[in-house]
């Protein structure tokens, strides 16, 4: 196994190599989001394609505290690798493992019994309701797939081993639009057809990934074992990954608590914000695998106490930040329209999404900045100030969401997006400031 050290070599070498499996992972991913969401469009229709992409937004806020938590926990793994403290390193994993791994059955179980209620909370139409329910149904059985991987790639990364989680999602990509063809084109089994292969593949990846960690980490080998975990470390693991955790949540419900309010406009326009997310994640979600990237190097760095490379690597991910997002706000603006015109012909579906993409493109720098904040003060044991900001860029997505959509409509919900993205940057840089000014008149 290829291991890491983010504490030596050039910054920006170091910061880019490291990043960019993780990148194109999370290309990977999109490319198959991308796919379900043209095969469901075409194979399915509208009515299926709004009840998948809802389904999508949710689960997104079921998994949050398993994707907070494993966050949390990798960056608590990067530190002590960062330490050289192996018996501390083994110690976290084994304390984090058993831990998300009891949140993760209660989640599984807690997700059945209330789906009945979702109906009404997420302001779902009646004609897309039992479509929606029916993929949920088959859906929730990939969760414990999903803690696997994210679990493992966590560790995995912490040690500086960024390649391995891609190539198990390159894997389980292809094998999920092989299974996504067969399943709704060809046998013609609809939205469950589509879970089914979701399922599959997530399988493949989190229990491949976990055979391999196993088998190949020497620091793995004897870590997982009930007798290596110890109140102590749980309280530590709980200070640290906890906030991490509400931090995930707090976001995924107001994208959910939005989701709800889309939902209210209709099924055209939940059918082109299903679509146009897809575009928009695509194009942004680089953004967020680099922040966590930027994490991982801040962590070990800050294990290691290299507070000069921990400045350097700052001033580097927000200039490599900054040149990716402008970029990708020229290509939304001008390639919006064909995008669109990819997944669906309606020309009512494709004119509401180019209006998101183009509202939300023009203003990425805002949501590439926050990414890289939430990962430089959860590296620096300040997780808080990240759930600060999510509480800052969500509250006020979702309040001013509710307050101008009553006013100018739809177009509403995605200006407040970006007014909450703004005012979290603001706050976190001078939170920054202000602390790096504090130190400084010590």
């Amino acid at each position: 196994m290829m291991q890491r050290d983010l504490t030596r070599g050039n910054v920006a070498y170091s910061l880019i190599v490291f990043s960019l499996p993780m990148i194109l992972g999370n290309i990977l991913q999109q490319c198959y989001n991308i796919a379900d969401t043209l095969i469901v469009s075409y194979a399915l229709g509208p009515d299926a394609l709004a009840a998948v992409g809802s389904s999508f937004t949710l689960m997104t806020f079921i998994i949050s505290i398993i994707l907070g938590l494993s966050i949390g926990s990798g960056t608590l793994f990067s530190i002590r690798f960062g330490q050289r403290d192996e018996d501390g390193l083994k110690d976290s994993v084994a304390a984090a493992f058993f831990l998300i791994a009891i949140l993760t059955i209660i989640i599984t179980s807690l997700s059945y019994l209330i789906i009945n209620f979702l109906e009404s909370f997420l302001s779902v139409p009646k004609t897309i309701w039992p479509l929606m329910k029916s993929y949920l149904i088959f859906i929730y059985l990939g969760i414990p797939a999903i803690f696997l991987y994210n679990f493992f790639s966590s560790f995995l990364r912490a040690l500086g081993e960024s390649k391995t989680p891609l190539y198990f999602l390159a894997l389980s990509t292809i094998l999920n639009i092989i299974l996504d063809i067969t399943f709704v084109l060809f046998l013609k089994l609809g939205v469950i057809g589509a879970a089914t292969a979701t399922i599959i593949s997530q399988y493949l990846a989190g229990l491949g990934i976990m055979l391999y960690s196993f088998k190949y980490s020497k620091l793995l080998k004897g870590a997982i074992g009930i007798k290596r975990v110890k109140k102590s470390v749980l309280k530590n693991l709980f200070s640290f990954s906890l906030l991490t955790c509400l931090q995930q949540s707090v976001m995924n419900l107001g994208i959910l608590l939005v989701q709800g309010l889309i939902n209210s406009f209709g099924a055209v326009i939940m059918a082109s914000y299903a679509i146009a997310v897809k575009i928009d994640a695509f194009a942004y979600m680089p953004s967020q695998e680099f922040g966590n990237a930027f994490s991982t190097f801040i962590a070990q760095n800050s294990g290691a106490k290299k507070s000069d490379r921990i400045k350097k690597g700052i001033k580097v991910a927000f200039s490599i930040s900054t040149i990716y997002c402008l970029l990708m706000a020229l290509i939304l603006n001008l390639l919006s329209s064909n995008l669109m015109s990819i997944f669906v012909s309606d020309s009512t579906i494709i004119n509401e999404g180019v209006r998101y993409l183009r509202i939300e493109g023009s203003f990425y720098i805002g949501i590439g900045y926050l990414f890289l904040l939430y990962g430089l003060f959860r590296a620096l044991s300040k997780p808080g100030i990240s759930l600060l900001l999510t509480i800052i860029s969500l509250g006020t997505r979702v309040v001013l969401a509710y307050i101008l959509s009553s006013f100018i409509g739809v177009v509403g919900i995605w200006v407040s997006i970006v007014i909450g993205w703004f005012l979290a940057d603001l706050t976190g840089i001078l939170i920054y400031l202000l602390n790096r000014y504090l130190r400084m008149n010590k």
